[in-house]
């Protein structure tokens, strides 16, 4: 059965509304999609709130509380969680057998389809649990040596500049922490980092999207740069897989990792890992791996027991963000957004710390600070108040509050949260 099938057999039950529909019910709500784009653009299509209010039935989350932090984790569609616990189920009724037997082999289908995602060969892809993991495989994989360099900025995701320090203090190599401006100016960026050059240098290691603000970095630029010097490029892709459109040709970066349990919306405890065909063999595995998985991919994945479930219900994920366009995903992320950022943009003490100016620059992450008002006592007013939750992020000694839509947040969230930013801003 073709995965497209399997998505639409896993939606019966799953799409609330759609459930009526019977059998083809994702297919009508495809239909409906395509109907609605080719009487629009894809701009336009983002304030489709009646087309829009379909795909947000296919979550079964909390309506009660305005779930505004989806870039640390995002719900999942219900057809994902249907698949998910069939198959824990189905587990559970012999493990050894059913789990290892039946259902492992189906990470090869995975990988498969991770690989026409992302833009490369499927022997280029490991299933890891997330995005940490799939980082610290290059970070501790790599043979340095005490007095190489890395380089590296103070934004990049902490719990890897983590590692690096770590990898320091073991081994002697020298870490440069660029101190970026924010928001980020591409040109500025490119010139700092060719200035840190050395011809100790030996890697570059730089988030795709920032976790601190959502800008959007060139990370194709950073990489030709980097390798017309023979240094490699570590790409941190935790928030931009599936967040808006791209493909690996348009990063060519040596290495990457992401999460899937953020923009993907597969379960909690997924992400990959890209490593270059001729880079695997000579990078070590975090955990041990015979040798003669030297030069395989598969050789990432030696964690030991793991379900299946999580892993298999990636190609769910991915079907779903196939039906509905990461294209017209993207620009509905860009237009929720836009909606709160012009209701308070016009307030003297509002400062975006991402570039909300330049198309392209961000997406569905959007950091910012109101002067005269402490980040903690707003945040704890809108969850007490509003029941809006969200996070703040520390950017230097600052906190900063970051705002994360997603597909499901409604207009009227969107609107009701920009209010009472502004309510509280008059007070």
């Amino acid at each position: 059965m073709s995965t497209r099938r399997k998505f639409i057999r896993n939606s019966i039950t799953s799409l609330g509304v759609f459930g009526l529909l019977g059998p083809d019910a994702i297919a009508q709500v495809g239909n409906a999609i395509q109907s609605s784009v080719s009487q629009k653009n894809e701009v336009t299509f983002a304030e489709d709130e009646f087309t829009w209010s379909k795909i947000q039935q296919s979550f079964n989350i909390d309506r009660s509380i305005i779930n505004l932090n989806n870039g640390g984790l995002s719900p999942s569609p219900s057809m994902v969680m249907e698949s998910f616990k069939k198959d824990l189920d189905y587990s559970n009724e012999l493990p050894a057998l059913k789990m290892w037997k039946h259902l492992e082999p189906k990470i090869e289908d995975v990988r498969e389809e991770l690989a026409a995602e992302f833009g490369c060969d499927s022997e280029e892809i490991a299933i890891t649990r997330n995005a940490s993991e799939a980082l610290e495989n290059i970070q501790f994989g790599l043979d340095l040596k005490a007095a190489d360099e890395i380089i590296t900025t103070d934004n990049d995701y902490p719990r890897m500049l983590t590692t690096w320090d770590q990898i320091s203090r073991r081994s002697g190599v020298i870490i440069h922490k660029i101190k970026l401006n924010l928001p980020v100016n591409d040109d500025e960026l490119l010139n700092t980092i060719e200035k840190k050059i050395t011809p100790r240098t030996k890697v570059i290691h730089v988030s795709h999207v920032l976790f601190s603000t959502g800008q959007i970095l060139p990370i194709g630029k950073i990489s030709k740069l980097a390798h017309n010097k023979g240094i490699e490029v570590i790409c941190d892709g935790a928030h931009s897989f599936s967040h808006f459109p791209f493909k690996h040709s348009d990063l060519g970066c040596d290495y990457f990792g992401t999460s899937l349990h953020k923009w993907t919306y597969a379960p909690v405890g997924t992400g990959f890992l890209y490593v270059r065909k001729d880079k695997i063999k000579k990078l070590w595995p975090l955990m041990a791996a015979p040798k003669k998985l030297d030069d395989n991919i598969r050789k990432f994945e030696e964690i030991g027991t793991h379900p299946a479930a999580n892993h298999n219900a990636i190609l769910d994920a991915l079907e779903f963000n196939r039906t509905l366009g990461i294209n017209r995903k993207a620009e509905r992320l860009r237009y929720l957004n836009k909606l709160w950022i012009d209701r308070i943009k016009n307030y003297e003490n509002v400062h975006f710390i991402t570039d909300v100016i330049n198309q392209g620059k961000s997406c569905g992450i959007i950091s910012f600070r109101i002067d005269g008002i402490d980040p903690g006592r707003l945040k704890k007013y809108l969850f007490d108040e509003h029941k809006i939750y969200f996070i703040n992020v520390k950017i230097g000694n600052k906190q900063t509050m970051r705002i994360t839509p997603n597909v499901y947040t409604t207009k009227e969230e969107i609107i009701k949260f920009a209010d009472a930013i502004a309510t509280y801003i008059k007070k």
